[in-house]
């Protein structure tokens, strides 16, 4: 029997329940040594205590933050109308909304991380290639939303003190008191990991809310400079319907798309949590595309708003809100963004590289030393460069990490639906020698669809502004739709390797 029929494999050292759920058996000492520690073992079904409207309220917390807003506004940007972004977002969340179902399955079933579950199909140690790829994603949203809070902390202080703040010396572009500004959040995060994460938890239980009043306060007072609601709906579309509409519209849907791939492979680090499947599938179909819709309505109304009273699109909020005289507004409107970036910026980008970096080392590197290094990645990666404009924004960094963790996403799904239907066994997930050990800790085949995969979804990208050029330019014609490419090469190459060269036996 192969490693692609678990099915009639014995598996010792777990009970599932009447409902599917799994777990270690009470009882019996949990997994040990190099690829276990406390943080990654599986949650045991007494303390799966989450409910539908945890789920949702999970997004709901993470769709109200500046990068979703940018994302939206950023489509005006580019030439779009409010009812053609609304259109390409609504879109991209009902799609990333399959395989962030899909992958989130393995959560409420096994109470196991995102990195334990790439096990079994990356292989123990193999295991390490995806979530290192996601580790440095995530470390480079963390860089991007800290550089968002800095910004707000920068206007706000110019605004406060003056022409003394804002009108400084400049170093590679920008003031220097906007790099200590940057600085300053850093500082201010790096400091409340150390706190813990309890405080983040009951500080996302109001920063929600009050950053959707934020939203409808914003857009209020555009709605005012602009002469009412009419002048927002009423922009035209610089594209039209045509070839031009369609032309952006790919890449931007595979952008939008790649805004939320990140959660798409480790949302099993929350749905772990879940008390059933019924949970995490409701919970995140009603959160998830109804939150974006809604936010990024707002987004596209005021953006749209700000063309009409400035001449020109405004896609930054904290530079959109820089421009109101009331100096009560824009206290108001940076705090918000401070408040989002925060909450969302330790929820969802420090969680999951945690995770991701101690599953390197186990036994070293804890969960508060992987976000720690999360932190320093986050600089390294120049994130004023990914956001320094919409174009980069969306199709260069949110379409390279799109097409990379499309192809993760791929191997996922077809490793556990289509091979394994669904069945895992526990304690091989943390052991040498096991049915997930396959060739010294790693499975090729998932290797070579991930190399396959990611070189189609991005090798004809654009990289710019991070570098000139394309590192494959006959793959261009792919590049507009490099998350759909990365899924479904590595999928249908992962399931022919697999089944062509089966895995030794367990």
């Amino acid at each position: 029997m192969t490693d692609t029929a678990p099915s009639a494999i014995p598996v010792s050292g777990q009970v599932a329940l009447p409902d599917g759920r799994v777990e270690l058996t009470p009882g019996s000492p949990p997994p040990s040594g190099p690829y276990a520690n406390e943080d990654l073992l599986p949650v045991p079904v007494a303390k799966r205590t989450w409910t539908t409207y945890n789920f949702s309220a999970l997004w709901v917390g993470m769709a109200h933050n500046t990068a979703s807003w940018t994302l939206a506004s950023g489509l005006i940007a580019v030439g779009m109308d409010w009812k053609q972004a609304v259109f390409t977002i609504a879109l991209a969340n009902l799609i990333v909304l399959v395989p962030m179902l899909l992958t989130g399955h393995a959560g409420p079933k096994y109470g196991i991380p995102f990195p334990v579950f790439a096990r079994a199909s990356f292989g123990v140690r193999g295991a390490n290639l995806p979530a290192v790829v996601r580790a440095l994603v995530a470390c480079g949203w963390f860089g991007i939303q800290t550089w968002i809070g800095g910004e707000a902390i920068f206007f706000l202080a110019g605004k406060l003190i003056g022409s003394g703040w804002s009108d400084t010396g400049k170093i590679g572009g920008y003031p220097w008191t906007m790099w200590l500004s940057f600085v300053l959040f850093w500082v201010l995060q790096v400091a409340i990991i150390y706190r813990g994460m309890e405080t983040i938890r009951r500080f996302e239980n109001w920063a929600a809310p009050f950053v959707l009043v934020g939203a409808f306060v914003m857009l209020v007072w555009m709605s005012n400079k602009a002469g009412g609601l009419g002048p927002l709906f009423d922009q035209p579309s610089k594209l039209g319907w045509g070839g031009g509409f369609w032309k952006i519209f790919w890449p931007s849907l595979m952008g939008m798309i790649g805004f939320w791939s990140t959660l798409s492979l480790n949302i099993p680090d929350f749905t772990r949590y879940g008390k059933s499947q019924k949970a995490q599938t409701w919970g995140q179909a009603l959160g998830l595309p109804t939150t974006m819709t809604l936010f990024a309505f707002l987004s596209v109304l005021v953006t749209s708003g700000s063309q009409a009273v400035y001449g020109q699109p405004i896609w930054d909020p904290v530079q959109l809100a820089a421009k109101t005289d009331s100096v009560v507004g824009l206290l108001y409107a940076l705090v918000t963004v401070l408040v989002a970036t925060l909450s969302v910026n330790i929820a969802a980008n420090l969680v999951s590289p945690a995770f991701d970096f101690s599953n390197i080392a186990p036994r070293r590197i804890s969960f508060r030393t992987g976000a720690l290094v999360t932190c320093v990645l986050g600089v390294l990666i120049f994130p004023w460069k990914l956001y320094s404009d919409p174009q980069g924004y969306i199709f260069t960094w949110l379409g390279l990490v799109g097409g990379l963790l499309g192809t993760v996403a791929g191997i996922l799904v077809a490793d556990y639906w289509i091979l394994r239907r669904t069945r895992l066994d526990l304690t091989d997930l943390y052991r040498t020698g096991g049915r997930y050990w396959y060739d010294g800790g790693w499975n090729w085949r998932a290797v070579v669809a991930f190399l396959a995969g990611g070189i189609l979804a991005i090798g004809g990208a654009s990289f710019k502004p991070l570098i000139d050029g394309r590192l494959v330019p006959a793959l261009s014609s792919l590049a507009d739709y490099g998350w759909a490419v990365g899924l479904a090469t590595s999928l249908v190459l992962y399931l022919g390797l697999t089944l062509l060269v089966r895995p030794k036996e367990a």
